[in-house]
């Protein structure tokens, strides 16, 4: 599946099996993407690369640890390695997907405790009310 920023300047590619999508409600989610909520999955280092722009994407990281990848250009949330540097975090949005990948779905919400007063979670079984630690969310994506 090949992904790219709005600028199209940037673009990636995951091959194999892409994990089920998880939003995630919390305060920083929030503010990065300006919406209710962050949608997105995790990878594989084997699964994820760059195919142009590369030196493009900016790394913000907050003092807590919290980080965004974004396109330089356009400011599109992009892929950002994983804190342990096991993977990528994959935005949804960044995805170009069409009607043959339907079978995408989101199976988890998370910090669904810290959500805006105006967002619903949904009716998605699986649920938190805080960040679970990574392997047990990269285990029940994969699930």
């Amino acid at each position: 599946m090949i992904g790219s920023c709005l600028c199209e300047q940037v673009r990636f590619e995951v091959r194999g099996h892409l994990p089920d999508f998880y939003q995630c409600h919390c305060s920083k989610c929030r503010k990065v993407t300006g919406s209710s909520k962050n949608t997105g999955t995790l990878v594989e280092n084997s699964q994820f690369s760059w195919l142009s722009g590369e030196p493009l994407v900016r790394l913000y990281v907050k003092d807590t640890g919290y980080h965004s990848a974004f396109c330089s250009c356009c400011g599109s949330v992009m892929p950002n390695p994983l804190r342990d540097g096991s993977g990528y975090w994959i935005p949804a949005g960044a995805l170009d997907v069409d009607q043959s990948d339907a079978g995408l779905k989101v199976a988890i919400h998370l910090c669904v405790a810290d959500k805006a007063i105006w967002d619903e979670a949904g009716k998605t079984p699986k649920q938190y009310r805080n960040c679970p630690d990574i392997r047990q969310l990269r285990d029940d994506l994969s699930k």
